[in-house]
């Protein structure tokens, strides 16, 4: 298994395949999972002829569970640490949830000529959290019951979770036994301290001023029916404020649609970082 050391020691697992000439595709996933997340995108641009890159952020799947730096701009540090290791040069970063979130920061942060093109895939961005200059966000309390579950009762918590994550609580929906432990799997096999701090990186996080400083192309990618993030406050909104962002939206599709549609979410991405 491939690994980074960050300043502080942490260890961050990440995945490289295909060839090393080829044009980058970095993918970063949402909370609470890890890397493979994003194993059907990963295997459709390998075939495509693409190098894919993941990795597991701290706290999260193999990477190290430290006690420290489950905040963005730490999980921005420790990507600016590995695409500095892999020297990567016009990359593609396609982050999905709260790696969207971390796109937005890393591309906004990221030295000249690292990246090509960002995605953003049901992202967090601008700001999920109900504020006073975002009163149709979250409540706080919505998060403050997540931080308790995820804390006390998280094996059954993050079970349950999996039913609005991929829409299987709608009417005519197929619930799809195998992705959900998939993802049950994913969540706990990282620390729970990890995914109890980090809440409130994805929930309180302001993104605004990242996303005005994106100078790359950028593709906003959001289910319209996602329970999770809802789309009205953060994907809309994201492709208002990034310059010249394309927005494509979906209707009836659920926040982990990059798994329930992933025929349609790779084909999408593929036109987007090949045109």
């Amino acid at each position: 298994m491939s690994f980074i050391t960050t300043t502080d020691g942490t260890e961050i697992f990440y995945k490289d395949w295909g060839p090393r000439d080829a044009p980058v595709i970095h993918f970063h996933h949402g909370w609470p999972l890890s890397a493979d997340d994003w194993d059907a995108q990963m295997m459709f641009f390998l075939d495509k002829g693409y190098r894919v890159v993941a990795h597991d952020r701290r706290g999260h799947g193999r990477s190290s569970q430290s006690a420290t730096g489950h905040d963005m701009d730490t999980y921005v540090a420790d990507v600016i640490a590995l695409t500095d290791a892999l020297d990567h040069r016009g990359a593609i970063h396609v982050g999905h949830s709260t790696g969207g979130g971390e796109v937005a920061r890393y591309v906004a942060r990221a030295a000249p000529g690292r990246v090509a093109k960002a995605v953003l895939v049901s992202a967090v961005a601008p700001i999920m959290v109900r504020t006073d200059s975002n009163p149709d966000g979250v409540p706080i309390t919505v998060f403050d019951d997540v931080r308790h579950q995820t804390a006390t009762n998280r094996a059954q918590f993050f079970y349950d979770f999996t039913l609005p994550f991929f829409g299987y609580n709608r009417e005519g929906a197929e619930a799809k036994e195998g992705v959900r432990r998939n993802w049950w799997r994913q969540g706990m096999q990282g620390s729970v301290l990890a995914h109890t701090l980090g809440i409130k990186a994805f929930s309180e996080t302001d993104f605004t001023d990242d996303l005005a400083a994106i100078a790359v192309p950028t593709l906003v990618m959001h289910g319209e029916d996602d329970q999770v993030v809802p789309f009205a406050t953060t994907g809309k909104r994201s492709a208002d404020i990034v310059k010249g962002a394309v927005l494509k939206s979906y209707p009836g599709y659920p926040h982990g649609m990059p798994t329930t549609h992933a025929d349609r979410i790779s084909p999408d991405l593929l036109a987007f970082i090949a045109g």
